[in-house]
This record gives structure tokens, C-alpha cells and sequence, in this order.
């Protein structure tokens, strides 16, 4: 995994837009080469496998857990936030293998302030990107 790309701030929707660029084991969204991404959802399944479904809104995607992360008690309807490496899997959801991951259940508008935060982050950083390789 190379740490020196940014984890990109993006929406179960945008994932369906991405390459795959299999010299480099990554992905491109426009210009943007990246390896991990960072999502927000809602947890709509927990399984005991250390798997779980996110469901940002737009799309689902599957988490992949390990270690530590599999020992906390994850239930269904939490808001988490999760950065990871991104999975592109043929005839199956794409899945991130998670990073980290922390429970924001608590957090008031943590959905909404979610949503401007990804639109920001495109507006300033990814579509000057996308548009000069479209």
C-alpha cells in the first residue's frame, strides 16, 4: 500500500466511475491515482466473519475487517466513518479493507456535514482532475 496517496474522499456512487490501473495496484477516478478511499455510512449488516455492509446513501459496500476491529461490538444502524484500501471485485460488491474505523452514531448532522464534505472535496481538489482526463 502506498501511504503517499491520499485516501480520497468520495460517495459509494463515484466508485462505479473508477479504473483500475493493475501495473500500479490502484485505481483512477479522473486523473487521481489512488489506493484507499473514505467513506460514511450506515452499518446495514454485521455478520461475525468481520464482515460488514456500509450503506452511504448512494450505494452499498462491503467492509472487510481485521484484527482489533473485529473485537468491538458493531451493530446495525451505526454511522461509522472508514478509510481502507479499495477492492474492485467483478460481479460482487467492491469492499474496503479497513484501516480504521471509528463510530460517529453520536455525532448530531454527522450525515449531512458528510455530504458537503465530499461535494467540497470534489469541487476543489478532484474535478479540475476528472475534467482534464475526460
Amino acid at each position: 500500500m502506498d501511504y503517499s496517496l491520499a485516501a480520497l474522499k468520495l460517495l459509494c456512487s463515484q466508485l462505479k466511475q473508477v479504473g483500475e490501473v493493475a501495473s500500479q495496484n490502484s485505481f483512477t477516478l479522473g486523473g487521481l491515482l489512488f489506493q484507499r478511499v473514505w467513506l460514511q455510512g450506515v452499518l446495514v449488516s454485521v455478520s461475525d466473519t468481520g464482515s460488514l455492509l456500509l450503506d452511504d446513501g448512494t450505494g452499498l459496500i462491503e467492509l472487510s475487517l481485521t484484527g482489533e476491529f473485529r473485537q468491538r461490538s458493531w451493530q446495525l444502524g451505526m454511522y461509522v466513518m472508514v478509510v481502507g484500501g479499495y477492492v474492485a471485485r467483478a460481479g460482487e460488491l467492491p469492499m474496503i479493507k479497513i484501516h480504521k474505523i471509528v463510530d460517529l452514531s453520536s455525532s448530531p448532522d454527522r450525515e449531512a456535514m458528510w455530504y458537503l464534505e465530499v461535494i467540497e472535496a470534489y469541487k476543489m481538489f478532484y474535478q479540475p482532475l476528472v475534467e482534464e482526463f475526460t
